[in-house]
């Protein structure tokens, strides 16, 4: 019974004779159980019988005690306590030896364990259980997360942050990992066409919107990788340029990033523009930034957690207000809330509830840091000590 299911299947796909009986006999639970009582209690019984007429012959009436007594202490030590530790220690080892003598035995035995059973569920019944009614085996979310969290040595590190990061697309939401409107690079069809050109020479994006004035105006987008064969061609002009480009991807800000994933494949896109219940540019993400999510920052240099985080000699931290809370809380082992403000400038803007100065302190969930930067009513820049003891942090901004 306290066979791992999952590897037993496993073992069964692969031909293991004996977890393929194993696996039979645990398809009929009852009828295992009924065959392992009948046994056990047969010989204990059984068991009992003989000791007491030995203790009668030898000892007379008082010999029963005697018998009664050391037979229990017998049977708990080495029929029960002993072997049935050993068992659930390594079920593997004793399971499948089992297996080969109780499959053969079930079968001898078999109108008597239908007997035992059949009265046994008749009792069920009556009580109103349902002896047929099997528990529930498939695993859930959390559960199977935690058994990727607790694997320990079984699975590497890097394996398991990648599971974990698949299982987690279903909570978050495009929202949390977007590029904000704020931060978009795009070509602003209303620029000089050389500026337009200079912009798309020195572009380090593959894709970039295309808009009128305004990003909220974005209709379309271009792949820089269909504008560099032909951008210092002599007839390249604004018309050319407007035939290369793509028309935009929306998608609703709600939208979890497992859904996403899909919408990306089925779409055959890997640039989409995130909208809200108005129908305003909220923000940008790309597939990358989905994939990010389950394999880590691939862009950047491995020694560095983020690129918004910078991290100086003396062990401060400067942290852009615009990372998301979530790439924090993974950058940085935190534990802010992600339910609420999808970024560190809205986590700190709500938390006091006012637009901060420059230069104000504040302990944010226990973290002291200070604004160093605002722009446009905007935190921009803070910074962090996060192995400063929270007690002695600035107190509280008013």
């Amino acid at each position: 019974m306290r066979l791992n299911r999952y590897r037993l299947l496993h073992l069964v796909k692969n031909g293991h004779s004996a977890a393929k009986m194993a696996h039979q006999l645990l398809q009929k639970p009852d009828r295992l159980i009924g065959l392992i009582l009948l046994g056990n209690n047969f010989i204990n019984i059984f068991a009992s019988s003989i000791a007491t007429i030995i203790a009668l012959r030898l000892y007379g009436e008082a010999g029963i005690a005697i018998a009664a007594g050391l037979l229990t202490f017998v049977i708990l030590i080495f029929s029960e306590v002993a072997p049935k530790t050993w068992a659930a220690n390594h079920p593997e080892k004793l399971a499948f030896i089992a297996s080969i003598i109780y499959t053969p035995l079930l079968k001898a035995l078999y109108p008597l364990v239908w007997v035992i059973n059949t009265l046994a569920n008749l009792l069920l019944k009556a009580l109103k259980i349902d002896p047929q009614q099997a528990p529930e085996s498939a695993m859930k979310h959390d559960e199977l997360r935690t058994v990727v969290t607790e694997a320990g040595e079984l699975i590497p590190k890097a394996h398991k942050d990648m599971l974990i990061g698949i299982l987690d697309l279903e909570k978050a939401s495009v929202e949390d990992i977007m590029t904000p409107i704020n931060e978009i690079h795009g070509i602003d069809l209303n620029d000089d066409f050389t500026e337009v050109k200079k912009q798309l020479t020195n572009a380090s994006y593959s894709n970039l919107p295309v808009f009128n004035t305004n990003i909220d105006s974005t209709h379309a987008y271009l792949r820089t990788k269909d504008v560099f064969p032909i951008i210092n061609d002599e007839d390249f002009d604004q018309l050319k340029l407007l035939s290369l480009q793509r028309e935009a991807y929306f998608i609703p800000n709600n939208t979890s990033l497992y859904q996403q994933l899909i919408n990306f494949q089925q779409n055959k896109q890997r640039l989409a523009l995130v909208v809200n219940e108005y129908g305003s540019i909220l923000g940008l993400i790309t597939l990358q930034d989905v994939l990010e999510e389950v394999i880590g920052e691939f862009t950047t240099d491995p020694s560095d957690s983020s690129p918004d985080i910078l991290k100086k000699a003396d062990g401060s931290l400067f942290i852009s207000g615009n990372i998301t809370i979530r790439e924090l809380n993974r950058s940085l082992s935190f534990q802010l809330p992600t339910d609420g403000p999808k970024t560190l400038n809205g986590l700190i803007l709500e938390y006091l509830e006012s637009i901060p100065k420059q230069g104000t302190s504040l302990k944010l969930y226990e973290h002291p840091i200070e604004i160093v930067q605002m722009e446009d009513n905007a935190v921009k820049l803070v910074k962090m000590h996060v192995n400063k003891v929270t007690e002695k942090a600035p107190p509280l901004a008013q």
